[in-house]
């Protein structure tokens, strides 16, 4: 039976992913926080975002909690991204595996960009004020191996997005499993990320005088109003994926191929694919695709570079680069400066 639960999970996992596969409406647009969306780690990027399955390090925080549970010691990293728009997307983690217990982990996402005039209809070069924006996500995480082949983790985050004098916030939570096959070295993951409230904006800017009855004189025309915003959805989205590591150390390389399947809430499926090959654990090479099947998508090659560099006893520094095609959006560059400890 210990060895029948993790397939029933991810029968069912399975079952339920492609019975949505069906949707071919897409909703971009319509959720909140979408920046929850934008891939953390310059090595699942260089991959193709096809990492669901992979995800063996820090990173997985974002991409599969479960993950987390195979770091053997900790781990920090921070990753900085050129974003599209001249946003900047910066990421930060830090896990700890604690003995008999699990993985304990911590997250920071923060997205900005340069400041903005305020324009309206009479004065459209601007009324001599600025703006700022700004989205934030701060998340804990746990992640344990229930057997030696299947791991399952959590990740609980509070979530703000700011413009102006106007706020939203909203609560969501991550939940992921990874399984090792004893197929030749198989291994399937799944992840939900992104169930939580709605968000809906709020703050002094929605505050406004009207006059409730133009028609009628000497009546208040001033009377304090607040406008009534909309709530959104959080950009929910299911991954199932798989992954082999083909060489499995031979030649003291490891090549390792990987497939993953995305659901969104508010955008049609898709498929990621990618590939990393690493040499003597120091130098590793990657590519992969996103969005595959998806139309209109501006997305598409990835490729990316990581070395790990020995620095006294246990431990390690990594450096990973990703470049990342975005169209007529033209491209995405990613860093990462991680060390494990």
């Amino acid at each position: 039976m210990k060895t029948r639960k993790p397939w029933i999970v991810l029968e069912i996992g399975m079952l339920f992913i492609s019975s949505l596969f069906g949707q071919k409406v897409t909703k971009t647009g319509t959720t909140a926080a979408p920046f929850l969306v934008i891939d953390a780690g310059a090595r699942g990027v260089g991959m193709g975002g096809a990492f669901v399955s992979v995800a063996n390090d820090i990173t997985a925080m974002y991409w599969n909690p479960a993950g987390i549970a195979r770091l053997a010691q900790p781990e920090a990293t921070f990753n900085y991204t050129r974003w599209i728009a001249d946003v900047r997307y910066n990421y930060a983690a830090i896990a700890v595996p604690v003995a008999q217990i699990g993985v304990f982990g911590a997250n920071a996402t923060f997205v900005s960009m340069d400041e903005m005039d305020v324009t309206t209809v009479s004065a459209p070069e601007g009324t001599g004020e600025t703006f700022t924006m700004g989205s934030y996500a701060f998340g804990i995480s746990y992640a344990r191996n229930l057997t030696d082949r299947f791991s399952i983790g959590f990740n609980a985050k509070f979530i703000q997005e700011r413009i102006y004098h106007s706020s939203a916030k909203g609560i969501a939570f991550d939940i992921g499993t990874l399984f090792d096959t004893q197929l030749n070295g198989l291994r399937i993951g799944m992840s939900i990320s992104n169930y939580g409230t709605k968000m809906q904006m709020t703050g002094r800017d929605m505050l406004i005088q009207v006059d409730i009855d133009a028609s009628k004189h000497g009546n208040n025309e001033n009377i304090n109003a607040t406008l009534q915003t909309e709530m959104y959805d959080l950009p929910l989205l299911f991954r199932v994926g798989v992954s082999m590591d083909v060489l499995k150390g031979r030649y003291n390389s490891h090549l390792i191929l990987s497939v993953d399947a995305l659901h969104p809430n508010d955008n049609v499926e898709s498929l990621n694919v990618g590939a990393e090959y690493t040499y003597r654990e120091w130098v590793a090479l990657r590519c992969g695709y996103q969005s595959l099947f998806k139309r209109y998508s501006e997305e598409g090659l990835c490729a990316g570079v990581g070395l790990n560099y020995k620095i006294s006893g246990n431990t390690t520094l990594h450096l990973d680069y990703a470049w990342g095609d975005f169209g007529r959006l033209n491209e995405i560059q990613k860093f990462s400066l991680g060390m494990s400890f």
